[in-house]
């Protein structure tokens, strides 16, 4: 059944779901442009600075930020699911603003690893709240443009707190005031409230039965089988990602030295550009050659992609930085492909838990990943480069995992 609402309430639902998202991705783009000089500044009490600290520290504390974003994404996904999807997007806003903000105010490494853990709880249910929410009120026959718009939105976000960085050095005296820029989507969840309408579908599916949608995944094979896989293969994809592709910016900060401050912006602001691009074209391509043959051509470039990077570039150069833009692109079209695909996967009564709970289970895999990246800096000296070799080859798995998953091009969202 088409959705019933007019155009002004689908453009004021797209646009509150885009600026959520995008300021979720400014919010996940900040650490990696302040980590290197914070952990530093924060080490240097010791009297010795090295990579291997910030490294380990890195992995810490980005595996409690994909873990606070997967408890973040169960809970507000079920949250969603039993109060609205506006009402829960709100309160997971305004979370992940606050918390961010507050890291301002950190001292020690693991002040940095509590705060990023409690403002990632907004920052993954963000993400299965604005997608159920905007799948649900748009016609099918936008969702492959749709796919792209809320994929590439997070990369939006990722440029812009990328350019403040290309502007404003971040170093161990300044990298605080970054952080505060953080705190500005709190703004957001009052618009939210105010114009945004709630999901039709929602309405209908809530009042035809009282919705218990963890016990309903669990106890419904038909139910649980797709949330196992999308979670496997989502899994590929963030692990990828947060292993290997968000430590970018640090592995330029390395590479160019004190004298280049703004390298990490740099790559970061490339990379990000490169995500927009990938996440419109993987969302086109999923539904221009199907949902499986794109997921596993965006599997085999990135392989050979993150291979050549990681394998071949050896300083902070214009081969580095073309390779960050490609690699940005192919890795993060999967964040286009996502958002066109989960939703198909689930019922309205349970969409936005069953998504959170894929999403969001695959971040905990992502976390370990994260956290062997750590110790695989440990085990090669500092060395970004052979880690990261390691853990992109992650995405053979991906090849393969994807047969267990359904087609699903041409269907229309399951009631």
């Amino acid at each position: 059944m088409e959705p019933t609402t007019t155009t002004r309430q689908r453009g004021m639902v797209l646009l509150a779901a885009f600026l959520g998202w995008m300021f979720d991705g400014l919010e996940m783009g900040i650490f990696p442009l302040v980590a290197r000089p914070a952990l530093q500044q924060m080490q240097a009490a010791s009297g010795l600075v090295d990579d291997k600290f910030v490294g380990h520290w890195m992995g810490i504390v980005t595996a409690a930020f994909l873990l606070g974003a997967a408890a973040g994404g169960l809970v507000f996904g079920w949250l969603g699911d039993k109060v609205g999807r506006v009402r829960a997007m709100s309160v997971a806003i305004l979370c992940y603003s606050v918390f961010t903000g507050l890291v301002y105010f950190a001292q020690e490494p693991w002040h940095l690893a509590a705060l990023r853990f409690v403002a990632a709880l907004g920052m993954g249910g963000e993400w299965a709240l604005g997608v159920a929410l905007v799948m649900e009120v748009w016609p099918e026959k936008n969702r492959p443009m749709l796919a792209g718009v809320i994929g590439a939105a997070a990369n939006v976000g990722f440029f812009l707190i990328a350019c403040v960085g290309m502007f404003y050095a971040v170093t161990q005296d300044t990298w605080r005031y970054v952080i505060l820029v953080g705190a500005l989507p709190a703004a957001l969840t009052f618009i939210i409230r105010l114009f945004v309408p709630e999901s039709e579908k929602w309405r209908k599916a809530a009042a035809e039965k009282p919705t218990r949608p963890v016990a309903e995944i669990l106890a419904d094979w038909k139910l649980l089988r797709p949330t196992l896989v999308a979670t496997l293969i989502t899994s590929i994809v963030l692990i990828g990602t947060w292993g290997s592709v968000q430590w970018l910016p640090l592995w330029a900060g390395q590479m160019a030295g004190p004298a280049s401050p703004k390298a990490g912006a740099y790559t970061q602001a490339i990379s990000a550009f490169g995500s927009i691009i990938g996440c419109l074209t993987g969302a086109w391509m999923g539904g221009w050659l199907g949902r499986r043959p794109t997921y596993i051509l965006l599997c085999l470039g990135s392989l050979l992609g993150c291979a050549w990077l990681f394998r071949t570039v050896d300083t902070f150069g214009a081969e580095f930085l073309v390779m960050t833009f490609l690699v940005g692109a192919v890795t993060a079209a999967f964040f286009g492909w996502l958002p066109l695909y989960l939703p198909e996967l689930f019922p309205t009564r349970v969409r936005a838990t069953a998504q959170g709970l894929a999403y969001n289970t695959g971040r905990i895999l992502a976390a370990i990943g994260a956290l062997q990246m750590g110790a695989l800096m440990q085990t090669f000296h500092g060395s970004y480069a052979q880690a990261g070799a390691v853990v992109t080859l992650v995405y053979v798995a991906g090849l393969f995992l994807i047969w267990f998953a359904p087609e699903t091009k041409g269907r229309p969202l399951p009631e």
